[in-house]
């Protein structure tokens, strides 16, 4: 079963890099406003920018425009990350935190997905699946919720995200799309750590479709 879905993984990623490449024609690329514009305070949450990554990382990340943010709540903690791609045609395609976060020592623990409530209005959405994963570095413990966005869609799979990649390249002729990653640190129960990494993507979620077309 494991070697089954590394070679279909393997097929789809091979594919979705050749029919997009073979796109022709200039991208749409639809006009959005800046991630810079991202609201710092909203659904009770206070956020501030964490230091910006430097020029080694980026050049993994390949991203066109990121945020990088830590918002508190109450007793509650969020860090957001957004990471957003213009196109993906010429080889700069988004990162899953399944590959990055172990490189950064951080080993899973559990994973799936999970349905947020969206609140707020102007979303179009009462819900969203995201993957959600537990991680752990030593004795400290952190929920992540991570999704990919883009072309107006929520995807929580990223061989499903591929596919949509090849076909919307195809179509629309749009390659663009972002990662939303919400990471919540477990400071007393996994329960209260979930429960604030899900409110805080249901709040953002709505804030996230003007500079995520």
């Amino acid at each position: 079963m494991v070697l089954r879905r590394a070679i279909l993984a393997s097929v789809l990623i091979i594919g979705a890099s050749v029919l997009v490449e073979r796109a022709s024609g200039a991208e749409s690329v639809p006009p959005r406003a800046p991630l810079t514009t991202l609201p710092m305070f909203f659904g009770g949450w206070v956020g501030h920018d964490l230091p910006a990554w430097d020029e080694e990382v980026m050049n993994v990340v390949g991203a066109d425009e990121y945020v990088n943010h830590r918002y508190l709540h109450e007793n509650g903690v969020a860090d957001l990350y957004v990471g957003y791609y213009r196109s993906q045609r010429q080889g700069d395609s988004i990162h899953s935190p399944q590959n990055c976060l172990p490189g950064a020592g951080w080993q899973p623990v559990s994973s799936g997905t999970v349905a947020i409530p969206v609140t707020g209005s102007g979303s179009g959405k009462s819900t969203i699946t995201v993957n959600r994963y537990v991680i752990q570095k030593d004795l400290d413990k952190q929920v992540v919720l991570y999704w990919f966005q883009g072309r107006g869609r929520v995807v929580a799979s990223e061989y499903a995200n591929r596919a949509y990649l090849v076909f919307d390249s195809l179509r629309t002729r749009r390659s663009d799309g972002a990662l939303v990653r919400v990471m919540a640190p477990v400071m007393s129960t996994m329960d209260e750590a979930s429960r604030d990494a899900e409110q805080f993507a249901g709040s953002l979620y709505p804030r996230l479709t003007g500079v995520i077309p």
